[in-house]
C-alpha cells in the first residue's frame, strides 16, 4: 500500500479532547499501536497540536520519523489535504489519521472536510476514529508478518459482529460487485445491515449466491433521504454495529448531506468502539485484510 516503497506515510492530528488526558484516544492509539508502528515503521507527519501532546505524553519518545506540521490555525490540516493529492511518492500521503471529537466545531472547517473529500477520491483510508485507526495499524501490520494482537480478537470474531453497507446511487454497482467478491467474509458477519434500494440489492446478491437462504441476508431499513442513515446511526450509538462501509460519490452534492454526517457522527461519538470506510479502493483492501487475519 505505501506509495514510498520504503515506508508509510500518514498524516496524523487529533482534536483537543482526544489528545489532552492520560486516557485519551492520541494516548490509547500511539501506546496500544506501538508495536505495530515499530514494525511498519510510518512516517508520522503531525499537526503542530497534536505533536505537542505527543511529547507531553512522551507518546512515541525517540521514534525517528516525524515530521511537523504548523498547527491548525496555521495551515497544517490544509497542508495535510495538499499532501493526500500530491502526486509525488516522497510527499504524498497513503492515510489520515484524524481523531475526530463530533462536538468540536473545527471538525466541520472547510480544511477537515476537504482532507476527508479528497481521501475518499484518491482512495487513502481517513481513519476518524480510535476503532477504525487501531484496526488500520493491526490490519497493516498482520499484512507485513505480524502476528494477530490477541488482544483484539473480539473485534475479528465477525460471528458477533455487525456490519453496515450503504452505497450512494453512482456506487450501488460497485457495492454489488465489492460485496460479491467478498461475499465469503461479509457472510461471516453476524448481522448486516444496509439503507433501502442498497439492502434490497444485496439481498437479491445474496439469493443468487445462497438461494433461499440469502433471502434476508442484509436487514434493510428505510432509504438515506428517509431516515435510514439515522436507524443505523442508532445501531451504532447502542454498539450493535461496529462498522459502516459506505461508498460515497465526493462529487454530486445531495439533500440529505446531514444523514449521511449523522452515521460519521455516531461513529465518532463511540470512537473506540466503531468505524466507518468510505471509498471502494479502501473498502476492498480492508475485506483481504479482514479476511487474512481470519485464515492465517
Amino acid at each position: 500500500m505505501p506509495s514510498n516503497t520504503s515506508r508509510y506515510r500518514i498524516g496524523l492530528a487529533a482534536n483537543r479532547a482526544h489528545q489532552d488526558a492520560p486516557d485519551s484516544a492520541l494516548v490509547q492509539l500511539l501506546s496500544g499501536s506501538r508495536t505495530c508502528i515499530e514494525l511498519l515503521q510510518p512516517e508520522l507527519i503531525v499537526v503542530g497540536r497534536t505533536l505537542d501532546a505527543m511529547g507531553q505524553m512522551k507518546l512515541l519518545d525517540g521514534y525517528a520519523h516525524i515530521e511537523r506540521f504548523p498547527y491548525g490555525r496555521q495551515g497544517g490540516l490544509m497542508k495535510l489535504v495538499s499532501r493526500v493529492v500530491d502526486t509525488d511518492p516522497a510527499r504524498t500521503l497513503d492515510a489520515i489519521i484524524y481523531l475526530i471529537d463530533p462536538v468540536d466545531p473545527s471538525s466541520t472547517f472547510p480544511e477537515a472536510v476537504a482532507l476527508k473529500r479528497q481521501c475518499v477520491i484518491h482512495g487513502k483510508p481517513f481513519l476518524s476514529t480510535l476503532a477504525g485507526a487501531q484496526e488500520w495499524f493491526e490490519l497493516e501490520a498482520v499484512a507485513n508478518g505480524a502476528a494477530p494482537d490477541p488482544a483484539l480478537n473480539d473485534r475479528f470474531d465477525l460471528a458477533q459482529e455487525g456490519i453496515a453497507l450503504i452505497a450512494h446511487d453512482a456506487m450501488k454497482s460497485r457495492m454489488l460487485e465489492l460485496a460479491e467478491k467478498h461475499f465469503e467474509v461479509l457472510d461471516k458477519f453476524g448481522f448486516r445491515c444496509a439503507t433501502g434500494t442498497t439492502g434490497g440489492l444485496l439481498n437479491e446478491l445474496a439469493v443468487k449466491i445462497k438461494g433461499e437462504a440469502g433471502r434476508n441476508w442484509v436487514k434493510p431499513f428505510l432509504s438515506g433521504p428517509l431516515g435510514g442513515d439515522a436507524q443505523i446511526a442508532e445501531l451504532i450509538l447502542d454498539e450493535q454495529c461496529r462498522r459502516v462501509l459506505f461508498l460515497e460519490d465526493p462529487h454530486v452534492a445531495r439533500q440529505h448531506e446531514a444523514d449521511i454526517q449523522l452515521l460519521e457522527r455516531a461513529a465518532r461519538t463511540v470512537t473506540g468502539y466503531a468505524s466507518c470506510m468510505s471509498d471502494i479502493k479502501w473498502g476492498d483492501r480492508w475485506l483481504r485484510q479482514i479476511n487474512a487475519r481470519q485464515n492465517p
